[in-house]
């Protein structure tokens, strides 16, 4: 290792491999979601090698402290070590673990700081193994995702005033701007009920219509700030359970 290399050393981050795909013959690019230094690029040189003591370390959906070296735009994984503590994910909560991944690649810059999302998705990876409303899991998730990435959503207050928003009225959510109350104009946002809105503040889906308005709206503001591009996970959930 060169002395500048050992000077950008990282040692024992705290992470979790979002995704890796092969690189050369025997090793690994890693996109890893460090809660001290956000997403990075990091390549395991030998990871595939089959005695490689990396093979089993670099899972998705498991906490792994990560050292390694470099400045340049991916980074060398140095070493690996297990944490431990997190449930596998099974069956649907599994897809909905690759969903979460999937959005974190498509919406956070590399190089910046999550420690607060870090940690709530760890939290939201608990709740896919143990609860069975994964649609609530992910709803919560998305809401807290958009905020953290200064896209919080306008719940509690009508678009542009300090109007309270009412649980027994009709609003349309406009995107950029929050919700309007609605005057019967379809072309303008998307219809939402105030109890929706209400209840989405709260993290709480146990409501049905709370549940398929809200779906529908984080879909909407999803592909707004995905820029349209469609999530492969999504499409996979989609035909397992209407989530």
């Amino acid at each position: 290792m060169t002395s500048a290399g050992r000077h950008n050393k990282q040692q024992d981050e705290i992470a979790f491999v979002l995704h890796s795909y092969p690189f050369r013959e025997t090793s690994l690019i890693l996109d890893v979601f460090s809660r001290a230094h956000g997403r990075l690029a990091i390549v395991a040189r030998g990871a595939r090698r089959p005695k490689s003591a990396l093979r089993g370390l670099l899972m998705n959906f498991q906490p792994v402290l990560l050292s390694w070296f470099g400045k340049g735009e991916v980074r060398t994984l140095h070493s690996a070590q297990w944490q431990g503590g997190q449930p596998y994910l099974q069956g649907t909560a599994l897809m909905c673990g690759f969903y979460l991944n999937e959005l974190m690649i498509n919406l956070l810059a590399r190089d910046d700081a999550h420690a607060y999302l870090f940690d709530y998705y760890r939290a939201t990876l608990y709740r896919l193994a143990h609860e069975n409303d994964h649609a609530a899991t992910l709803r919560c998730f998305e809401k807290h995702l958009l905020q953290e990435l200064g896209y919080a959503l306008v719940l509690e207050r009508e678009a542009g005033s300090d109007n309270a928003i009412r649980p027994h009225t009709n609003y349309r959510y406009v995107l950029e701007r929050g919700p309007v109350l609605d005057d019967g104009d379809a072309r303008v946002g998307l219809p939402v009920s105030g109890k929706t809105l209400l209840d989405m503040a709260a993290d709480d889906y146990a409501d049905a219509m709370t549940a398929q308005q809200s779906k529908q709206l984080m879909r909407v503001l999803l592909n707004h700030h995905l820029g349209g591009k469609a999530l492969h996970t999504r499409e996979l959930i989609k035909e397992l359970q209407k989530i």
